[in-house]
């Protein structure tokens, strides 16, 4: 068996169900330590009903009363982890994807995108179309030209919610949580050290605490959390390989590209792979260190579609090994800088339909989509949906009837997707 082939079995057809990391923490202060998790805003409404969410801590109380406190959300342990291949050691992995404000000195990479591949700063530039046409890839089951661009997106998943709709799960899952704690509050005063009324003597103006000239008080706030006897802390990494699998090389005409899906699923296991077996970070918060607890090892294991648990062992180093070698035989997509277009910003906060005329040289029923051959030149892909509107003339019509090749219809884009699709009788 080959270094390339030896995950193989994790990634064809039949493959295990996921790859699990169970790993418990401890605060730096120790067991007994307090500790702050992630503060959330209150639920829309909470202002008339009491019943909604508040706001603070997010602790589910149990009917046993028993509690679970969430630490760390799933999404900001993906927004610590997908920075890491821009770093030397992996950069080579992934495309290094910028856009770049010259006139501000500032360049956004796509790895701190806060939607990855759909984010609307990454839109608004050059990388539009080929993004646009590596989401409408993945409406028909095709993964390879997004994973040429942002492969990273495959990992961590992606919603093209404002154009495609295209939508990818995600592959590595992270999420820290404590288990039986109990809640403490805290106050604090900021006074005024001095006997001295100064604004009497009209050195400082009668300004607010805010101004930092008076005194301030803030009473019975979140004071962070501890543990009770039988609580702990854990972090579960869950790498979905039934999900992996799903990911695929579908030619123009429909067929399924063994060769090339199987070094696709490879590539993004390898990379798959380093996130699941990062050192993490310990410091999340202020008040929030957690490190190993050595008293309680680590746990990996493969999850089989069977239920059984065998141990599993893939360091580090091991996966970043694999990761160059499964990259090298997919061939990374190039690194590409490009600049921030105001007038594509412009373009979606104006919310206008675009106007296209042109004639159809291609189509795809099955991806609700054609390839349109513009008047004013060049050519666009149209994907359609379930709200598209056919005519025929003035006459209501469908996809089949008004989508032929050689057709010259008129197209309303909105959001990447096509409101109205008309053609002349």
């Amino acid at each position: 068996m080959s270094d390339l082939t030896k995950f193989d079995a994790w990634i064809q057809d039949g493959g295990p169900a996921a790859l699990l990391i169970r790993e418990h923490l401890v605060p730096v202060e120790g067991e007994d330590g307090v500790f702050f998790p992630a503060t959330y805003a209150a639920q829309q409404g909470a202002d008339r009903d009491k019943d909604k969410f508040q706001g603070g801590y997010n602790i589910d109380v149990f009917p046993d009363g028993s509690n679970v406190c969430l630490i760390d959300s799933v999404g900001s342990q993906a927004n610590r982890i997908e920075p890491l291949f821009a770093f030397p050691a992996y950069s080579n992995l992934v495309p290094q994807i910028e856009v770049t404000f010259p006139e501000k000195g500032l360049k956004i990479s796509l790895l701190n995108a806060n939607h990855r591949a759909a984010d609307a700063i990454i839109r608004c530039s050059p990388f539009e179309q080929p993004l646009k046409h590596a989401f409408q890839e993945i409406l028909r089951g095709n993964s390879e030209p997004l994973a040429k661009i942002a492969p990273t997106s495959l990992v961590f998943g992606v919603w093209d919610s404002r154009d495609t709709s295209a939508k990818l799960p995600r592959l590595l899952s992270s999420t820290i949580r404590a288990f039986n704690i109990k809640e403490h509050r805290r106050s604090a005063n900021f006074l005024i050290q001095m006997t001295i009324d100064l604004a009497k003597l009209d050195i400082l103006p009668g300004a607010d605490s805010k101004d930092g000239f008076a005194n301030a008080l803030a009473s019975r706030a979140p004071g962070g959390v501890q543990l009770m006897p039988n609580g702990s802390i854990r972090r579960d990494a869950t790498l979905g390989l039934a999900a992996l699998r799903r990911l695929a090389v579908i030619e123009a005409d429909g067929t399924l590209s063994i060769d090339r899906t199987m070094a696709l699923r490879r590539y993004i296991l390898g990379l798959s792979l380093i996130a699941l077996t990062a050192p993490q970070e310990t410091y999340l918060r202020q008040g929030c260190n957690l490190v190993p607890d050595i008293e309680k090892p680590r746990q990996f294991n493969v999850v089989n579609t069977d239920g059984s648990r065998p141990e599993a062992s893939v360091s580090h180093e091991e996966a970043k090994n694999f990761a160059s070698i499964t990259a090298k035989a997919f061939g990374v997509g190039n690194n590409r800088a490009e600049r921030f277009d105001p007038s594509l910003a412009e373009k979606a906060a104006e919310g206008k339909p675009e106007k296209l005329k042109g004639e159809v040289t291609s189509f795809d029923v099955a991806a609700n989509g054609f390839k349109l051959k513009l008047a004013k030149g060049g050519e666009s892909e149209i994907v359609t949906n379930s709200t598209t509107q056919f005519k025929k003339g003035k006459d209501d019509s469908n996809f089949e009837t008004v989508v032929t090749v050689g057709a010259k219809v008129d197209v309303s884009v909105l959001g990447g997707v096509a409101i109205s699709v008309v053609v002349k009788k």
